[in-house]
């Protein structure tokens, strides 16, 4: 479930320690449209918060 954020979530995470002078957009999309707007799953969510990455701000499009 969230795999598009939670990839999103750690990719951004790992290019911004690694590299945090490089000046990157990064974004994720999901292949249907069954809940524009929503976060990601709570399950996801803890997931990722229990690892240090926080998908709080990311919304369904």
């Amino acid at each position: 479930i969230c795999r598009s954020p939670t990839a999103e979530g750690v990719f951004r995470k790992l290019a911004t320690a690694e590299a945090p002078d490089l000046a990157l957009h990064v974004d994720s999309a999901g292949t249907h449209a069954y809940h524009i707007g929503k976060p990601p799953d709570q399950r996801a969510q803890r997931a990722a918060e229990r690892r240090g990455v926080s998908l709080a701000a990311l919304r369904a499009r």
